[in-house]
């Protein structure tokens, strides 16, 4: 029976922040653990495990390693992670292929293409024969080099992104096929000159929507494999930084480039249509005050975690307090009082000054008062589709706070905001607030936009400013829409 190989090595990593990514921030799942970690989840791991009943395979699992976004990976702990993954292969009895989930925007301190690495340590490593089917999420900044050292890249088609467990079977299936000498891929990759506007990543609506749909459509042609749209990561300045177009098809690279190119077009296209028009905090709050449909989003674009910001922003916070807001949800990373809050105990008052403290970049600390209502351990489980794909989630040691009748979370560990389970678990009803704070762009909404009265997306400064022109890009390649005139 074929053996396949299965891997993941992820990391979404934001050039504009100086945390580094470390071992420390790397979590990993090694091979006896995979598959009760990762199967029962909605991760491309997932579907590599699943597809093992599907099509015929045998699973020999390595590791799977991912970090929270942030900074750039250090060259320490990168060069041990493709270290594990080499040494995994070769010590394997056999394998025919490898399934390999990337992220495809990780950056490394002296690797700007840090997925484009380690397939070429890969490729060093194996040679040209053995083929490596790549699932990239569709926050990637893909390189040539991705789709040189790649025998074929699927790419998400979803943000917020649940459809990664298919993405992970389309994946085995194509491998299935290139190794009975079905199929030969051939892949061809186009990059309009922009830089896509966060705000415009979500995938069912336009301008995206239309675009997706032609790539699914190109599927449909027995001779193209894969249509892979991927909208890019804008806050990773490197030269690949923007949407990309890839297209593989059954050994006709004519087609693949010119498909490509189409698809490419689409975007290029309806540039003009990508204003930003969006309330800063004090005007948003003032908006959310005034709404008769809650729970009402606001979205803290300036401090998307998943972006790799550092969650503990208040520019929204504090006009929820100076405007004397009610009813409101906030969740804000604070490691320190959340421990102030455990020396209080349940049923404490407390005067605390919360988030703010990780830079000068996310607004200040933000006084304060009232009952400490809960001590959770911080860990959930989602069942659901959402975007990350994941099962098991842990923020960390977390105290809710009770101001009045709004609640102020407190974790330890920075946490994306993409399932509802992580206010469930602390006894917190969503449906029941007013308002609620995501520290998010996108993402969430798999999760937060069935139970929304109103969505405000919130202009607020940070890591993961909605506007491009808040940064200072120094290694993107130019010109590029919209910091240059086109």
């Amino acid at each position: 029976m074929t053996t396949l190989a299965i891997a993941g090595i992820m990391h979404e990593s934001n050039t504009f922040s100086e945390a580094p990514t470390d071992a420390a921030a790397f979590s990993q799942t090694h091979a006896s653990n995979m598959i009760k970690v990762w199967g029962e989840a909605h991760h491309e791991i997932s579907g590599f495990i699943q597809g093992a009943t599907e099509y015929d395979y045998t699973i020999y699992p390595t590791f799977m390693a991912s970090a929270t976004p942030a900074g750039r990976v250090t060259d320490d702990v990168f060069d041990r992670l493709t270290e594990i993954l080499i040494q995994h292969l070769k010590s394997a009895p056999k394998h025919e292929g490898l399934l390999l989930a990337l992220h495809g925007a990780m950056v490394v301190e002296s690797y700007p293409d840090g997925d484009g690495e380690v397939l070429r340590r890969l490729r060093d490593a194996f040679g040209r024969d053995l083929p490596i089917v790549v699932t990239l999420d569709q926050h990637a900044n893909v390189s040539e080099q991705m789709v040189a050292e790649s025998t074929a890249l699927v790419i998400y088609k979803t943000t917020p992104h649940i459809d990664q467990r298919q993405r992970g079977l389309q994946a085995a299936e194509l491998m299935m096929r290139i190794l009975r000498g079905e199929v030969t891929p051939t892949q061809a990759l186009a990059k309009p000159p922009m830089l896509l506007n966060i705000l415009y990543h979500v995938t069912n609506v336009p301008p995206m929507a239309p675009i997706l749909t032609a790539a699914k459509q190109l599927e449909e042609n027995p001779n193209i494999l894969v249509g892979s749209v991927a909208v890019g990561y804008p806050y990773a300045d490197v030269h690949e930084a923007g949407p990309a177009f890839v297209v593989a098809t059954d050994d006709d690279p004519q087609l693949a480039q010119s498909e490509a190119d189409r698809l490419s077009d689409m975007l290029w296209n309806v540039r003009g249509q990508l204003t930003l028009d969006l309330p800063d905090a004090a005007q948003a709050v003032e908006q959310a005050m005034q709404s008769e449909s809650p729970p009402v989003i606001l979205v803290e674009m300036g401090d998307n975690i998943g972006g790799g910001s550092p969650g503990d922003s208040t520019f929204i916070l504090a006009e929820l307090v100076r405007q004397k807001a009610s009813g409101f949800v906030v969740v804000v990373f604070d490691p320190e009082a959340v421990q102030s809050c455990i020396q209080a105990g349940v049923g404490g008052t407390v005067s605390l000054e919360v988030g703010g403290k990780a830079d000068n970049l996310h607004g200040d600390p933000v006084p304060i008062r009232g009952t400490v209502r809960l001590i959770h351990d911080g860990q959930y489980i989602e069942t659901q589709p959402r975007h990350g794909g994941q099962r098991y989630h842990d923020q960390g040691l977390t105290a809710v706070v009770a101001v009045g009748d709004s609640l102020v979370a407190l974790t330890s560990r920075r946490q994306t905001p993409f399932s509802l389970q992580q206010l469930y678990s602390l006894g917190i009803d969503p449906t029941e607030m007013q308002m609620i704070v995501v520290k998010a762009a996108v993402a969430y909404r798999a999760a937060y936009e069935p139970i929304a009265g109103q969505i405000i997306e919130v202009d607020t400064p940070g890591l993961t400013a909605v506007n491009p022109l808040h940064f200072e890009y120094h290694d993107i390649r130019r010109p590029l829409f919209p910091l240059d005139d086109l």
